[in-house]
């Protein structure tokens, strides 16, 4: 099982004292939080890609790569591509440069986004969302496993023996999550191509997503990838951490409040109950991070939020420190000691790699 963090790079004010990081500073932060988790042993660090304030992740390729030449082991992901606005043969190539540049430690996932008004900022329509995101990947599947693609769709010009470039690193595209938290169509495009889904559960009961994540496992089966258990599933959450509850609870509460994502709504109180965001001490968010497997079954990844809301840089790395050193083992342990036979691993580009040429060997 993989364990990491995600960003979604909001640049805001910190409420405690009123300071506001720059773009400039916010995006060396992220560079910093990387390490780290690479430092702390965590598995895999992943960023949003955004186009409006206050977010910064606008190119996330850009910032992989670069963390990947100051990395050794950790995978570098996306927490959302947005598969709806980008353009597909721009993805399948952007992405199968960083995966070379990263030897291999890349995987991306597919989403819409959470911001309406990013469609016409790139020429597309929302009210085909839904569309476009299952045509985009249709294309960027085929050109990376197809040297010479034809093609014609409905949202972009036709391919004519079309080479996407570079090729995939040793022939075998990265991995792929299909991101979602309300849409049933993406938990059926997951299943179709026998891609991970991930769904990022930090805003609604975990019900909601219970019956997306069984819907994908169930048709998963039905298109012949595998048993539902052997379905590939990532989780979201979001911690707070200090050794006491009372003073992890007291330090963001002004923090929850003011947060971009879901300040001035519920109380922190009747968010934590209601979402998996866990505020407490380490042994708290291990608690209740391991019922998530009572509520959606074995999985293969799981994400923390830790640096959102204005956060001071050098809290995010103290909640990094903690998270890795007490969190995280026991996690480890206590999900391996509970895992059901034949589940399936965590992706890497090594096991796909495997994968691939055990069945050329087959057949």
């Amino acid at each position: 099982m993989q364990f990491g963090i995600f960003t979604v790079g909001d640049v805001t004010t910190d409420p405690t004292n009123g300071t506001t990081p720059t773009e400039a500073e916010r995006i060396k932060a992220m560079v910093t939080i990387a390490l780290k988790a690479e430092e702390v042993g965590l598995d895999v660090f992943a960023m949003g890609e955004h186009h409006n304030p206050p977010f910064v992740p606008s190119s996330p390729t850009t910032m992989l790569g670069y963390v990947a030449a100051k990395t050794d082991r950790l995978i570098l992901s996306t927490s959302t591509t947005l598969i709806t606005t980008n353009d597909p043969v721009k993805i399948a190539e952007d992405y199968a440069m960083l995966q070379h540049l990263a030897d291999g430690r890349v995987d991306l996932m597919m989403g819409r986004g959470n911001t309406g008004p990013v469609y016409p900022w790139f020429g597309q329509d929302i009210r085909n969302g839904i569309a476009l995101a299952i045509e985009n990947y249709a294309l960027v599947h085929r050109l990376w496993r197809e040297d010479v693609v034809d093609w014609e769709g409905n949202f972009r010009t036709p391919l004519q023996g079309f080479t996407s470039t570079p090729r995939p690193l040793d022939g075998v595209p990265p991995f792929v999550w299909h991101g979602s938290i309300r849409s049933p169509e993406i938990a059926e495009q997951a299943a179709y191509y026998g891609d991970g889904f991930f769904a990022n559960n930090i805003f609604w009961p975990k019900e909601h997503f219970a019956r997306l994540i069984e819907l994908y496992r169930t048709r998963f089966a039905y298109y012949g990838h595998g048993t539902p258990d052997q379905a590939i599933v990532g989780l979201g959450g979001q911690v707070f951490m200090r050794k006491n509850s009372q003073d992890a609870v007291r330090e963001f509460r002004p923090y929850f409040d003011k947060a971009p994502v879901y300040g001035n709504g519920p109380s922190l109180e009747d968010f934590t109950e209601q979402t998996p965001l866990t505020v407490g001490s380490p042994q708290q968010v291990i608690d209740r991070t391991l019922t998530f497997r009572e509520s959606f079954g074995d999985y293969q990844r799981q994400l923390f939020l830790m640096d959102h809301a204005g956060l001071p840089l050098k809290t995010v790395l103290e909640q990094l420190d903690i998270l890795g050193e007490e969190v995280v083992p026991v996690l480890r342990k206590e999900f391996a000691a509970r895992r059901k036979p034949g589940v399936a691993e965590a992706p890497t580009h090594a096991a796909l790699v495997q994968k691939r040429d055990a069945a050329l060997v087959a057949g």
